[in-house]
């Protein structure tokens, strides 16, 4: 009967140790948990990254055939694609440095002159842009920009040197969220990664 007892009373405070050890967590096993939810949140993180940019790079490949279209109906009406040489796709990467053939871009698809964000009277416009897709979001347009918030390159530079550029048509392209600048010495190491019509 005395062992009966002792081993209730043992079994008692085993049972109090495991009741008062189950409301509290050791320092190991919470570094644990936190490590766990940790690696998790960047697994996370990177995933929304990669799903971000594939949108953003589906996105411009649909404004480049749309705009490629849109040069397609301009030229169909005026005989020639709207010409500008400032910029040669082969050597500059920095989409700073797009910004004037943009213009002539935008002005040639939209008939907007004065960039206001409006067809001027008599004139044809070939696409109409959504706010998002101009730089600034209102008033005088900057530039039309990429899904990337950079500026879309333009050229036909090609037509006057067979040496520049990569179209006799047109170059139309983003530089997919990329910057190279100073200007790259090999091209053909950095334009794989663009969106581009060529």
């Amino acid at each position: 009967m005395a062992q009966l007892f002792k081993f209730r009373i043992w079994g008692a405070q085993v049972a109090n140790f495991r009741h008062g050890r189950a409301g509290a967590f050791t320092i190991i096993e919470l570094i644990v948990v936190i490590s766990i939810i940790l690696v998790l949140a960047g697994l996370v993180l990177a995933t929304s990254s990669y799903v971000h940019n594939k949108g953003a790079r589906s996105r411009a490949e649909a404004e480049i055939a749309a705009f490629s279209a849109a040069l397609e109906n301009y030229k169909a009406d005026n005989g020639v694609y709207p010409a500008d040489t400032s910029v040669n796709a082969r050597t500059v990467g920095d989409p700073t440095q797009y910004v004037t053939a943009n213009q002539t871009f935008y002005v040639a698809l939209t008939g907007d002159a004065d960039r206001n964000r409006q067809t001027d009277s008599g004139k044809t416009s070939y696409m109409t842009f959504k706010d998002n897709q101009l730089s600034p979001a209102t008033g005088t347009v900057s530039f039309i920009k990429d899904p990337f918030g950079n500026t879309y390159g333009y050229s036909t530079i090609f037509q006057t040197d067979s040496t520049k550029g990569y179209n006799p048509t047109f170059d139309l392209w983003s530089t997919g969220g990329l910057t190279i600048n100073p200007p790259p010495t090999a091209p053909d190491t950095v334009t794989p990664q663009w969106i581009k019509n060529w």
